[in-house]
C-alpha cells in the first residue's frame, strides 16, 4: 500500500497547474486533502471532480498570514494532525530591471517569498508538537540559474532554496523532513502573470512546446513524501528531456 494512504495533506496554491494535478495525484492515491487558493470556483470545480476524495477546501491569500493560518488550522480541526504541507503559490513577472516594475517586484517577494514563509510559520508549531511532518515547497530552475528579465523571479527562487535548506537542517531533530521541488518550464498558465506581451508569448509558446506538464511535477510530489519516514529528499529538480536551441 501507498505510504500516501490516508496522508493529511495541504495544498496552497491549489486551484490550478501544479497544485491542481498534486490534488489529484494524491487524491487518487488515498490522501486526505485541504486545499486553498484564491479561486473558489476552481476549488469548487476541483473537489467536486474528486466525489472519491476525502477534500476540503478554503479560500486564502497566501500573502495573508492570518488567512494561511485559517487553512492550517482548518485541517488541525479536521483530522487531528497535519502530516504534509505543500506550498505552491507562485507568480512570474518577467522584464529588464531597467523597467522599474518595482510592484511587480514587490508582489513576487509577497506571494513567492512571503508566502512560503507563512505556510511554514502556521505549520511548523504544530509539526514540532506532533514531532513529525513534511513541508515541501515549489521553487524553480530559475533558482539555480540565472537569466536575462528575470532577476527577481530568480532571486525570490534563491530565497526559497536557501529558507528550504534552513528549515531541512534546523528541524531535522524534530523529525520534520522538507522538499524543494525545482521544475524547469512546465506547461501551466504561470505564463500569464507576466505583464510584458513580448515576454509573455514568447514564455507560453516555450511552454506549450516543451515544458513538462503539471502532472510531471505532481509526481515528483508524490514521490517525495512516499519515502520512508527516515529518508529526506531534500530537492527535486526536474527539467524538460527537450532542448530548445
Amino acid at each position: 500500500m501507498s505510504t500516501i494512504q490516508d496522508k493529511i495533506v495541504v495544498i496552497m496554491g491549489a486551484s490550478s497547474g501544479i497544485g491542481e494535478a498534486t490534488t489529484k495525484k494524491l487524491g487518487e492515491q488515498g490522501a486526505k486533502l485541504v486545499i486553498a487558493a484564491r479561486r473558489e470556483d476552481r476549488l469548487k470545480a476541483l473537489v467536486e471532480s474528486l466525489p472519491n476524495t476525502d477534500i476540503t477546501y478554503a479560500v486564502a491569500d497566501v500573502t495573508n498570514k492570518d488567512e494561511v493560518q485559517s487553512v492550517i488550522d482548518l485541517a488541525r480541526e479536521k483530522y487531528g494532525r497535519i502530516d504534509v504541507l505543500f506550498n505552491n503559490a507562485g507568480i512570474m513577472p518577467q522584464a529588464p530591471l531597467s523597467d522599474l516594475r518595482i510592484e511587480e517586484w514587490r508582489q513576487m517577494l509577497d506571494i513567492n517569498i512571503m508566502g512560503v514563509l507563512n505556510g511554514i510559520a502556521a505549520v511548523l508549531p504544530i509539526m514540532q508538537k506532533q514531532q513529525f511532518g513534511h513541508i515541501v515547497t515549489t521553487a524553480s530552475e530559475a533558482g539555480h540559474v540565472v537569466f536575462q528579465e528575470g532577476a527577481v523571479y530568480s532571486g525570490t527562487k534563491f530565497a526559497v532554496r536557501a529558507i528550504m535548506e534552513t528549515l531541512r537542517q534546523e528541524e531535522r531533530k524534530n523529525k520534520i523532513r522538507s522538499t524543494l521541488i525545482s521544475p524547469g518550464t512546465v506547461d501551466t498558465e504561470l505564463y500569464t502573470t507576466i505583464s510584458n506581451p513580448d515576454r509573455r508569448k514568447w514564455i507560453e509558446n516555450l511552454q506549450h512546446t516543451i515544458g513538462l506538464k503539471s502532472e510531471d511535477v505532481a509526481d515528483a510530489v508524490a514521490y517525495a513524501i512516499s519515502t520512508p519516514d527516515t529518508v529526506n529528499v531534500s530537492e527535486i529538480l526536474l527539467v524538460p528531456a527537450t532542448k530548445v536551441d
